[in-house]
């Protein structure tokens, strides 16, 4: 199995792939990290992959889509999944205190993350198979108080996701929207831990899982899936009074 990952030194990201390097997959690696894509890259040989190659690159740097894309092509022949990966929570405060704030959380986590995927849907489209999957995050699901910047942020790549899933439909390639909920990660380190927080390993479980079955929409651990859709009925006029 071919597999490239944009974002690969995220935690979820290096859970996912030590679960592929498990069945003996080839990896085209990026981040921006190169000391820790080497630690990846050796971790990943030794649990059983059988090649990694890699390439460093800030992916907020949209001029270089084009050529990772096609250089992770050539290097692995054909892609069987292609997996986005990064992101970043920022400061709610902060994103409504200053505009330049906002625009940088939907720099990385909106613009740069559409751009890479048309990039990489006008690459698998020919081959006429593989997957395309994207971290997105259950924020999306609906706007709330404590995190609607970076929720809107996400919620603008799932409604991509799915208009691209209609692009490409009949093509081969499958598009999947991987929302996790609460992981323990680096990124939110600096928040209270609870029962409804779980490891990247859960997670990439789920996730691993879900792509196996071809799912086109995967909530990571499922129960958020449930969590999500009570969320989503609560009526507007109790919703805007609720901070969580």
């Amino acid at each position: 199995m071919n597999i490239v990952i944009f974002g690969a030194t995220s935690a979820i990201a290096i859970a996912v792939a030590r679960r592929y390097a498990e069945r003996g997959a080839t990896f085209y690696l990026v981040a921006r990290d190169a000391a820790r894509l080497e630690e990846l890259q050796k971790d990943l040989k030794v649990r059983g992959a059988q090649t990694v190659g890699n390439a460093v690159a800030d992916l907020t740097d949209t001029t270089q889509h084009a050529a990772l894309v096609a250089h992770a092509c050539d290097q692995l022949g054909s892609v069987d999944l292609a997996l986005s990966c990064y992101g970043e929570l920022p400061e709610q405060s902060e994103c409504e205190r200053n505009t330049e704030a906002l625009l940088k959380c939907f720099e990385l986590n909106a613009s740069s993350v559409l751009s890479l995927l048309t990039e990489l849907a006008n690459a698998l489209e020919p081959q006429k198979k593989g997957q395309l999957a994207v971290i997105t995050s259950v924020a999306g699901d609906r706007g709330r108080r404590s995190n609607y910047a970076y929720g809107a942020s996400k919620a603008a790549v799932s409604a991509f996701i799915e208009g691209l899933r209609g692009r490409l439909h009949g093509s081969g390639v499958g598009v999947v929207d991987i929302r996790p909920g609460l992981v323990d990660t680096p990124m939110t380190a600096h928040l209270p831990k609870g029962p409804l927080f779980s490891s990247p390993a859960k997670v990439a479980h789920h996730i691993v899982r879900g792509l196996d079955r071809n799912r086109q929409l995967i909530y990571a651990p499922g129960y958020w899936r449930w969590i999500m859709l009570v969320v989503r009925l609560i009526p507007i006029r109790i919703f805007r009074r609720l901070n969580f």
